[in-house]
């Protein structure tokens, strides 16, 4: 599991990854000399960030996690990018990256091509950028924002947060009371929003990650 150091909660996801058996080696993007090999990995699993992929300030790091998720894929090895971790996905595989038009912050609906196995939402929200997917991979879901969830082979990206719960929405509000002013947001309303809404995204995060891993099994 690639994560920031202080943001390492895969959430819904992580939960029901370790009902089925897996266990998470956590590795921070600050210290990439630090990774473990692939040797032996069954999945990696990329969880959010603050950061943007295009900023130099965090350019070897992002170096290294695009050459990590560009080995794993080649090598077959199931690939699992939520958020930040989604654009890694598209930059290190022929994508890219840039600011988005239009952020998305809090809960919202997207455009699913497969709603049976990834849900319409709401689902959370909460990026600046926007993905333009590689060629080879196909879109499966998007907002008026841009692509939602791409894939190919045994990897698969969400620009939203299939993961989140409210203890981790609880840390990202108290932290950006500012940032979320400046969308027309408050902390109390989107809190609101998660109480209300983890009961639906928590079940569909599961049917995604079973899809996933039945797609894992089946290729």
């Amino acid at each position: 599991m690639i994560a920031n150091a202080d943001d390492a909660d895969p959430g819904f996801v992580g939960h029901h990854l370790r009902s089925k058996g897996y266990a998470f080696t956590e590795c921070h993007r600050e210290r990439p000399s630090e990774w473990p090999e692939l040797d032996g990995t069954d999945l990696v699993l990329l969880l959010g960030s603050e950061w943007s992929v295009y900023w130099p300030r965090v350019a070897d790091s992002v170096d290294a996690e695009c050459a990590l998720v560009k080995s794993a894929h080649e090598q077959g090895i199931p690939v699992l990018g939520i958020c930040f971790g989604a654009q890694i996905v598209a930059h290190a595989l022929g994508g890219s990256v840039e600011r988005a038009a239009r952020p998305e912050v809090g809960w919202h609906r997207i455009d699913s091509d497969v709603p049976d196995t990834l849900a319409t939402g709401p689902w959370l929200q909460w990026h600046f950028d926007v993905c333009r997917i590689p060629q080879t991979f196909t879109e499966l879901a998007r907002s008026e924002s841009g692509p939602q969830a791409f894939t190919a082979k045994r990897t698969l990206a969400t620009q939203f947060h299939p993961e989140a719960n409210e203890s981790m929405l609880a840390r990202w509000t108290a932290g950006s009371p500012d940032e979320l002013a400046r969308l027309g947001l408050s902390a109390d309303g989107v809190m609101a929003d998660t109480r209300r809404f983890v009961s639906q995204s928590r079940p569909a995060a599961e049917r995604l990650v079973d899809w996933f891993c039945d797609a894992i099994a089946n290729s």
